[in-house]
């Protein structure tokens, strides 16, 4: 019962806190002209939201990141590995975004960090989380939970890390297209991995790690308030970086990593539709959808907020199953 009481009251915390923020920070980035330049491709639909400021990302990533802090300084609740770990790809991938969209206001146009210095800094970032991984006292396993499968796949783990997480780093940015869209499908997505995580007894830290997820919950709810059709902020790499490589490495933590592909079922489907446009077009010349992301293809048949709502659908339903096999079976 404690827990469940802990958990609430870190949820309400953040969630003021992310509002307080918002109310301050919207207008502030107004005033500097902090705002996301649009792809030449969306600026007809899209022109109303050209001078919608971006990094509101810093909305929920704030609140959670000083809950946690402070009560690690009051020794409210223990320092573990596996907890520095969520922090630190939390905070670390939210630089890199940070980064990205500071160039790209900076230069007036889409052109942030190149691909390669991206990869660069996710590889050196990945290289450090393995390394913590692996002195938490981890093993580096593929666990398949259902079929209790166990592989050990050693130094080859460490680029399985970078893999998860760079997919689904990218992920969630590639779905950050509509009003809501990736928050929304972020907030459900974490709220099933804070119940899978609550359920990790065996996890050193999994408490505290619960805590985060619920106050990013409650943070993400905070942030909906502004990012919600229509939006009154964006957030921008800096938000969505952070939000998918920590999707990511709760999976990995947790030994769920093939679980997230049903938790994240939309961001996965948002990938593919990508991949399969690129390679496509590139063998044909010819495109099998209008536009990718898939949500842009909807959108030319159903309102904004309408595809918003049939993607929470369906991320809801991905998250229903996936509590079926991560928690009961």
């Amino acid at each position: 019962m404690l827990i469940i009481m802990k958990i609430i009251l870190m949820t309400m915390f953040s969630l003021f806190m992310s509002i307080f923020i918002g109310i301050f920070l919207i207008p502030y980035l107004k005033k500097k002209k902090k705002e996301q330049t649009l792809s030449v491709y969306l600026e007809e639909r899209h022109k109303s939201k050209a001078h919608i400021p971006t990094m509101g990302g810093l909305i929920f990533i704030v609140p959670p990141v000083s809950l946690l802090v402070l009560l690690l300084i009051l020794g409210k609740i223990p320092f573990t590995y596996n907890l520095f770990i969520i922090l630190l790809t939390f905070i670390g991938y939210s630089f890199i975004g940070l980064l990205d969209d500071y160039l790209i206001i900076k230069r007036h146009n889409n052109q942030g960090l190149s691909e390669s210095m991206k990869l660069i800094l996710q590889i050196i970032l990945a290289i450090i989380l393995f390394y913590f991984f692996l002195k938490g006292g981890n093993e580096p396993l593929i666990w398949i939970h259902t079929l209790n499968i166990k592989i050990n796949i050693g130094w080859l783990y460490g680029l399985f890390i970078l893999l998860v997480l760079t997919s689904s780093s990218n992920a969630v940015n590639l779905t950050d297209g509509l009003d809501g869209l990736a928050g929304g499908l972020s907030l459900i997505a974490f709220f099933t991995q804070g119940i899978i995580t609550l359920n990790t007894g065996w996890l050193e830290g999994y408490i505290e790690i619960t805590l985060f997820i619920f106050a990013l919950v409650g943070s993400l709810m905070g942030f909906l308030m502004f990012n919600s059709y229509p939006a009154k902020i964006f957030m921008g790499d800096t938000g969505s970086l952070a939000l998918g490589s920590t999707l990511g490495m709760i999976a990995i933590l947790t030994r769920h990593e093939l679980l997230l592909i049903v938790i994240g079922i939309v961001f996965v489907l948002e990938t593919l539709s990508c991949l399969i446009q690129r390679g496509y077009y590139k063998m044909t010349h010819k495109r099998v959808f209008p536009m990718t992301p898939i949500h842009h293809t909807f959108e030319q048949k159903l309102p904004e907020n309408e595809v918003v709502k049939l993607f929470w659908l369906i991320g809801l339903i991905g998250s229903l199953v996936s509590l079926l096999f991560g928690v009961w079976i």
